[in-house]
C-alpha cells in the first residue's frame, strides 16, 4: 500500500502561556491546517491511501492547563457511535479542527491521522474530575476516506505535559482499512512503555502502526529514526511515524518503516516541512518476531584474554554506564553490570583515530521519565578521552564488523544500528540464541555511530 507521513514545522503561538479567545486560537491552528491541506492533496496525488501528521502539529506546545483550553476541540470518545464531522458539523460544538481534518480526508478520499487537543466535560463529584470540571487530552484522531471518525486515542504516557490529563485506563485504539487491514495508534513517549503500545500490538496481533510524535532526539540511543526503526524490527510491524520539525529544539526524524527497509527524513540543518510517500508491503503472516526466545547456547569466547582493556565509568543518556574501550583493529570484549553481561567480537576494516567503547547499563533510568533499561551498547565516543564516551556524536568513519550479544533478562529488545550522518543500517542477523540476544553486522554502509541492544524490562518500572 502507499503511505505518507508529513514532518511539519508547526507555526507556534508566540506566547503559549497567555490565554487567548477561541477565535484567535482557531486562527493560529487554521494556519497549520492550511499546510496540512496542501500536504494531503500532494500525498493523494502521489497515490497515498493514508497520511499521518505529527503530535502537537496543529496547536503547538508549552501551554499551561488554562492557556491551552481555547485550542481544544470536543471529540466524542470512540464509543459514541458513527460521526462524520465534515458531513455533520452541527452535531457537537467546538469541533472546528476535527471538521477540517474530516473534510480533507473526504475531499481527497484518503485515511488521515492527526493529533490535536481535546476536552471532555466532567462533573466535579466524579472521581478524578479536575477542579475546573473538564478533562483535557492529548488526542489522535483517525478519519476514514469518507471523512468518518474511525478511532480516537488519548495519550497515556505524558511527557511533562501539565496542560493534559492522563486517561483513567489506557486506550487501545485501532481502525480498519480496506488496503492494509488493521492499524494501531499511539503517541510519542508511549513507544517506551508496555501500556498501551506493546499490549495493543500483542493483544490484537497488529502489523501496522500509526505514530504521531514530537520527539526531541537524544543520541546515542534515542534518536527518533533510530528508535522508530528498532521498534518496527523488534515487533515485526510497519510504522508510519510523523515527527514535528523544530531543529532548534532537537526535533526532527520521521519515516515509513518496515522490518527490513525504511524511508526516513532526519534534517537538523534546514527549515520547513517534509512529505514522505512510500509504497510498502502489507505484513500479514505472523512471522516469528524477534521477541521469541530460541534454544541453544552461545559460545563463551574470549575467556583468558590476557591483556583485557581497563573498564571505566561514563555518563550516557543520564545513566552511569560501565565501559571498556575497543583497542586495536580486532578483539573480543566483555563488560558486566548487575546481572547483565555484554560481549563483543569486532574487527575494523581500517584503524581510524576514533575511540569506540562497549558499554553496559542494567538499572532504573530516572531522568525525563522513569523506566528500567538493560542496554549493551557499542558507541563512538565524542573524543579520544574516556570521559567523552556517551556524548552525542553524529559523524563517524570507522567501518566495523561485529557480533554483539548479552544475557538479557527481558524479551523486549530493541536492536539499534545507527550510522554516520544519522542514517540507518540493518543487521545481518539478530535474535535469541540460548538466552542471549545477539546482533551481527559485516561492514556497515557508513561509519558506525551506535550498535546497541536496548532492552526494556517493563515489570521493573
Amino acid at each position: 500500500y502507499v503511505a505518507a507521513v508529513y514532518e511539519h514545522e508547526s507555526i507556534l503561538s508566540p506566547a503559549p502561556a497567555v490565554p487567548v479567545e477561541r477565535r484567535a486560537a482557531l486562527e493560529l491552528m487554521g494556519r497549520n491546517l492550511d499546510i496540512y491541506e496542501q500536504q494531503v492533496l500532494a500525498a493523494a496525488r502521489q497515490g497515498a491511501q493514508i497520511i499521518v501528521f505529527p503530535e502537537d502539529g496543529i496547536h503547538g506546545f508549552n501551554f499551561t492547563r488554562s492557556s491551552i483550553y481555547p485550542y481544544l476541540d470536543f471529540i466524542p470518545h470512540s464509543h459514541s457511535g458513527k460521526w462524520n464531522p465534515c458531513r455533520e458539523p452541527y452535531l457537537y460544538n467546538d469541533t472546528e479542527v476535527v471538521q477540517r481534518l474530516s473534510c480533507m480526508a473526504l475531499q481527497n478520499k484518503i485515511f488521515l491521522v492527526a493529533n490535536l487537543g481535546s476536552k471532555q466535560p466532567c462533573e466535579r463529584w466524579e472521581p478524578r474530575c479536575p477542579s475546573d470540571g473538564r478533562f483535557q487530552f492529548n488526542t489522535n484522531v483517525a478519519l476514514g476516506a469518507d471523512g468518518a471518525l474511525l478511532a480516537t486515542y488519548r495519550k497515556h504516557n505524558l511527557y511533562f505535559e501539565s496542560a493534559f490529563d492522563t486517561p483513567a485506563e489506557p486506550d487501545h485504539a485501532f481502525f480498519d482499512t480496506p488496503f492494509a487491514g488493521r492499524f494501531g495508534m499511539f503517541t510519542c513517549f508511549d513507544i517506551l512503555f508496555y501500556e498501551p503500545a506493546v499490549s495493543l500490538i500483542r493483544q490484537y496481533n497488529l502489523k501496522q502502526i500509526v505514530y504521531p510524535t514530537a520527539w526531541m532526539n537524544q543520541l546515542p540511543l534515542l534518536s527518533a529514526v533510530e528508535f522508530q526503526q528498532a521498534f518496527s524490527t523488534a515487533f515485526n510491524v510497519n510504522i508510519l511515524a510523523a515527527n514535528i520539525h523544530h531543529p532548534s529544539l532537537g526535533m526532527t526524524g520521521s519515516g515509513i518503516y518496515t522490518p527490513v527497509k525504511s524511508f526516513i527524513y532526519h534534517n537538523m540543518e534546514s527549515y520547513g516541512g517534509k512529505l514522505i510517500v512510500a509504497e510498502i508491503p502489507v505484513i500479514t503472516a505472523d512471522y516469528k518476531t524477534n521477541l521469541e526466545k530460541t534454544a541453544g547456547r552461545v559460545s563463551e569466547k574470549g575467556k583468558g584474554n590476557e591483556q583485557s582493556p581497563p573498564s571505566f565509568y561514563a555518563e550516557m543518556m543520564y545513566d552511569n554506564f560501565t565501559f571498556v574501550p575497543l583497542w586495536g583493529e580486532k578483539g573480543e570484549l566483555q563488560v558486566c553490570a548487575n546481572s547483565l553481561c555484554c560481549y563483543l567480537n569486532y574487527q575494523r576494516a581500517v584503524l581510524t583515530d576514533e575511540l569506540y567503547a562497549l558499554g553496559v547499563f542494567d538499572g532504573l533510568h530516572t531522568v525525563h521519565g522513569t523506566y528500567y533499561v538493560q542496554a549493551c551498547a557499542l558507541v563512538k565516543c565524542g573524543g579520544l578521552s574516556f570521559s567523552t564516551c556517551g556524548q552525542e556524536v553524529t559523524d563517524a568513519t570507522a567501518l566495523i564488523d561485529f557480533q554483539l550479544w548479552g544475557n538479557m533478562s527481558t524479551p523486549y529488545i530493541f536492536p539499534l544500528l545507527l550510522t554516520s550522518g544519522i542514517t540507518l543500517d540493518f543487521a545481518d542477523h539478530m535474535g535469541w540464541k540460548n538466552n542471549h540476544y545477539f546482533l551481527s553486522k559485516n561492514r556497515t554502509s557508513a561509519g558506525l555511530l551506535t550498535a546497541a541492544l536496548y532492552g526494556r524490562w517493563y515489570e521493573k518500572d
